[in-house]
């Protein structure tokens, strides 16, 4: 079967799974997303915690109802999809094209009125990104993956392609990660550590935010652990198709999310990988 780049496009169908085809609808499903969730930020919220006992994992009104705007678009357009989203599961799952969802990633962020979550949409083709697009809508950025590289999108209503750019020493790298806390004591805490005190700068609280500053060349490294397949499938074809890398720490593809790396540099993930797992 070929790619969904090189599918022909005779009938209303088949232009529907095109790579432009679905490229079209991941845009209208942002859009849609952004408009249900705008009207909600920087609002006051109920905030329901997911977890239980003293964990906390927050869900918002906007989480949900960006979800269902999805969710029913989804099943108008292209009813012979799959779709996996982070607030009302999955259906759909033997599809051989499958949507997964994270309507608002990094809800905490939101919830505080930080600027770095996003709205998370990718696609799978036989459970291997495609494309994907990371929508930040309060500050008008979006981020997305294309047949052959990555874009953004800003305020100013133009596009550019992302690069990252070339690090080959971890003493160079620029790091980031959403909060140190979220490491296991032990051998994941003491990788991490490492990293960070070799590195020459840290930065925390990126939430997804951070994955589309690494495709766009301005950070070289995004460590993370406990990740969710909705919180990186969106985010691979971006940071790939910009000239990143995106693994587990065992250099395992990431769509199953878990322990994270993501690299701009592929010469820097190699030693980064080395060094976690030692």
């Amino acid at each position: 079967m070929p790619p969904l780049s090189a599918r022909p496009s005779s009938s209303p169908a088949a232009r529907r799974d095109s790579f432009a085809g679905l490229l079209s609808c991941a845009h209208d499903l942002a859009d849609a997303s952004g408009k249900v969730i705008l009207p909600q930020f920087r609002r006051q919220m109920a905030v329901e915690n997911k977890a239980k006992g003293r964990d906390f994992d927050p869900v918002t009104a906007a989480d949900r109802s960006a979800e269902r705007v999805i969710s029913r678009m989804l099943a108008k357009s292209h009813p012979h999809h799959g779709l996996t989203g982070e607030e009302y599961g999955s259906r759909n799952l033997d599809a051989r094209y499958r949507w997964v969802v994270d309507p608002i990633d990094g809800t905490r962020s939101f919830m505080t009125g930080a600027l770095t979550w996003g709205t998370l949409i990718g696609l799978l083709e036989d459970d291997v990104p495609v494309l994907g697009i990371m929508d930040q809508p309060y500050v008008r950025e979006r981020f997305w993956a294309a047949a052959k590289a990555s874009f953004v999108r800003g305020p100013d209503g133009k596009t550019r392609k992302l690069k990252t750019r070339a690090c080959s020493k971890i003493s160079d790298a620029m790091l980031s990660t959403t909060h140190p806390d979220t490491f296991a004591g032990g051998k994941e805490a003491d990788g991490f550590a490492r990293i960070k005190s070799a590195a020459r700068m840290t930065r925390f609280g990126g939430d997804c935010y951070g994955y589309a500053l690494l495709a766009g060349g301005h950070i070289d490294l995004v460590i993370e652990v406990d990740l969710k397949p909705f919180d990186v499938i969106a985010l691979i074809p971006i940071i790939e198709k910009a000239g990143g890398r995106m693994t587990t720490w065992e250099g395992k593809p990431a769509a199953s999310g878990g322990r994270i790396l993501a690299s701009g540099d592929p010469r820097l993930h190699d030693e980064v990988l080395r060094q976690l797992n030692k």
